[in-house]
This record gives structure tokens, C-alpha cells and sequence, in this order.
């Protein structure tokens, strides 16, 4: 499992304390709206050369382990 401590940051000075990929500013939620609007991996990677599959794969984590149960009804 990817340990997304390593590559998800969150600083108040850095998009507005958004959840983003160390050293850039792409937020989880812009790879999580890329994603679900069919975007793969790949694609990503083409757009974003900063990012690469395991810092997309932690993003997914970083989603993964803060969304709160009973927020999508």
C-alpha cells in the first residue's frame, strides 16, 4: 500500500491548504476530477509531467483514507 504521508502535503500558503502532491501544486481533488471524467493514468502523466503513477495512486490513499463515512449519500 502506498503510504500517501509521503507524497500528499497540505500548506495554508499552497493552494489554500488544499491536499496536494509534494512540490507541485495539483491538488487531490484536480487528479480525483481527471480521473472520474475518464482521464487514465497515462494521460495524466502527459498532461502533469510532474506526476507519475505512484503519486497518483497516493492522491487516490490520501481520498481513500479522509473521506468521512456518511458524507456520500
Amino acid at each position: 500500500m502506498i503510504d500517501s504521508n509521503v507524497w500528499i502535503v497540505c500548506n495554508p500558503e499552497i493552494m489554500t491548504g488544499k491536499p496536494c502532491v509534494k512540490g507541485t501544486r495539483i491538488t487531490v481533488e484536480s487528479i480525483l476530477e481527471m480521473l472520474s471524467s475518464g482521464m487514465s493514468f497515462a494521460e495524466i502523466v502527459l498532461d502533469f509531467p510532474s506526476l507519475n503513477e505512484t503519486k497518483i495512486r497516493a492522491a487516490l490513499a490520501y481520498a481513500a483514507q479522509n473521506l468521512t463515512k456518511g458524507d456520500a449519500a
